[in-house]
């Protein structure tokens, strides 16, 4: 009898068909406000300044949570996403960190040379 995978097996494939095949997609702004449309911030704001710390990480966190392939592309910006990545991945759950770590070496390279 074959087992059924279990509930973190499941959201891990559901992050992994989300992911981009590279980093260098991740297109998002750097600076400035953003507007998250509400399929990504159905619940608190929706308006995020980039330039304020507290609010870059907030919006990061919603937009791997719960951001589609074509959201991630959009709103996150490659080189800001490593920049924050060491404190980023402790902010997350551990599906989605152990998703982007295994896809993307310059990921967990960052994280291990932060510990």
């Amino acid at each position: 009898m074959a087992s059924q995978p279990s509930l973190s097996d499941l959201r891990r494939a559901k992050f992994a068909r989300r992911t981009p095949a590279a980093l260098s997609e991740l297109v998002g702004p750097e600076h400035g406000t953003v507007r998250l449309p509400l399929h990504l911030a159905w619940s608190g704001l929706t308006t995020f300044d980039l330039d304020q710390p507290r609010l870059r990480m907030s919006y990061y966190r919603i937009v791997l949570a719960e951001g589609q392939h074509d959201d991630l592309v959009r709103y996150l910006n490659r080189g800001l996403l490593v920049s924050l990545w060491p404190t980023l991945r402790t902010l997350i759950s551990r599906d989605v960190r152990e998703v982007w770590e295994h896809s993307f070496d310059e990921l967990a390279h960052s994280a291990q040379a932060a510990a």
